[in-house]
């Protein structure tokens, strides 16, 4: 058997409980709340005003939401595999789930969030420096989740990731002027997954070994790749289970930082900063080393910005990242220095962590660290903190009351409900509808 068929057998041999259908419920709302919050961005009215131009087509409203998604940096987060499963894996179950049941687009969920992280955990460290893993491993992801509402066989799902995995592509090359990209990636990985599939059930075929093949996707794009953790532990809890959902809206190396400095901030007293010291892991350094963003984008993505705006207004909020807050934050952002250290070198990527340690003017240190970050499985948000910030997002959306309420509820009671098709219509709906003024 390739990795590719080993890899479907492993999950839909897999179990699933009542309890791990309420977690993805809660995952699928999240992602909802990302993507209709994404609206209202300059990036998210270019993607719907594109968005309108096309006819009806599933691959196109998973394009849609995807993108939008992964506009405000508050989506999920696989830790093992870096990559956003939900951005990628929501989207293509709501654009294909038409009238099935709610436990069938759940299960779609798990299956998808299962591919897209077992094969990021198989590309290795090296990958991640050139390329963006929700791109690269997200079709893989969808193009499962889509297998599973199309009823697709065995062989027919290997030829659908085959040809998802023949689309993979994503550079971080974006990063360098704050570009759009990084929201067509999850776009196009959606979309890429529900063509995949789609093609699978006329019989269009894909290679079976795209991912080991001397020619495949671990030969071209990953010079450390490690095939064997995309089908080890079998028995592991789903990976969706091990998914951890960002607090705040900036990059998610970023955030043992933010937590650590919001323990700190409270205890200044308004005492004078001489500099701040952080010591985190290497990954962290090569996609957040950024003293001086010059825009929204880069400032999400800078260690610098991001503890110097925690530091002084003691929380991160959408317009942490905005010009007014990058002038704001300017010269404390030049007494940061950031490294590389013990023991979050070596814990990456199991736990993401971090230590910040503060020096006064009058030469006395403050130090918080976190072994891990706020929202990860070990640090999970509660129930309560997940309705706070699904209202959050939505009242960005600038949904009413009762939107919210009928979003919310229609996705928590998912698990319940025999036809999907009114709640999946009305969020595709809202996903290209303009934000209320």
């Amino acid at each position: 058997m390739t990795l590719t068929q080993q890899l479907i057998a492993l999950i839909r041999d897999k179990q699933v409980e009542d309890a791990d259908l309420q977690r993805a419920a809660l995952f699928a709302l999240d992602a909802v709340c990302n993507a209709l919050a994404g609206r209202n961005t300059e990036a998210g009215r270019k993607l719907q005003q594109w968005r309108n131009t096309q006819g009806n087509d599933a691959g196109r409203d998973a394009f849609l939401f995807g993108g939008l998604t992964h506009i405000l940096e508050t989506d999920d987060l696989h830790r093992g595999s870096v990559t956003h499963p939900g951005c990628v894996v929501v989207p293509a179950a709501l654009a294909l789930a038409g009238d099935s049941s709610g436990k069938k687009i759940l299960t779609a969920m798990l299956h998808g969030f299962e591919a897209m992280c077992r094969i990021g955990n198989g590309v290795g460290p090296t990958h991640y420096r050139v390329w963006h893993n929700t791109a690269t491993c997200g079709p893989y992801g969808s193009a499962m989740t889509a297998a599973t509402l199309l009823d697709l066989s065995d062989d027919e799902t290997m030829h659908a990731l085959g040809n998802a995995g023949t689309q993979s592509s994503g550079v971080w090359e974006f990063l360098k002027t704050g570009a759009m990209s990084k929201h067509l990636h999850a776009g196009r990985a959606a979309e890429s997954g529900i063509i995949a599939a789609q093609l699978a059930a006329t019989g269009f075929t894909g290679p079976a070994a795209i991912l080991e093949g001397d020619k495949g996707f671990f030969a071209a794009a990953c010079p450390d790749a490690v095939p064997n953790a995309v089908v080890a532990a079998p028995e592991q809890r789903w990976q969706l289970l091990q998914t951890s959902i960002k607090p705040w809206p900036c990059c998610r190396h970023t955030h043992p930082v933010v937590d650590a400095v919001l323990e700190l901030h409270d205890k200044l007293g308004g005492s004078a900063i001489e500099s701040i010291a952080i010591e985190t892991y290497q990954a962290a350094l090569d996609v957040c080393d950024r003293p001086q963003p010059d825009n929204e984008y880069a400032a999400k993505f800078s260690l610098q910005h991001t503890v110097a705006a925690a530091l002084t207004d003691g929380q991160i909020r959408f317009n942490s990242f905005d010009d007014k807050a990058r002038a704001s934050h300017a010269a404390l952002r030049e007494r940061v220095t950031i490294s590389a250290g013990e023991p979050y070198a070596s814990a990456y990527p199991d736990a993401w962590g971090a230590r910040v340690s503060v020096t006064l003017a009058d030469g006395s240190t403050l130090t918080a660290e976190r072994p891990t970050a706020r929202g990860d499985p070990e640090l999970a948000l509660s129930d309560a903190e997940m309705m706070a910030k699904a209202e959050l997002l939505l009242d960005f959306a600038g949904c009413d009351a009762t939107t919210t309420r009928r979003i919310i509820d229609g996705i928590l009671g998912l698990a319940d409900t025999n036809s999907s098709r009114e709640i999946v219509e009305f969020l595709l709906f809202l996903s290209k509808s303009e934000t209320p003024s």
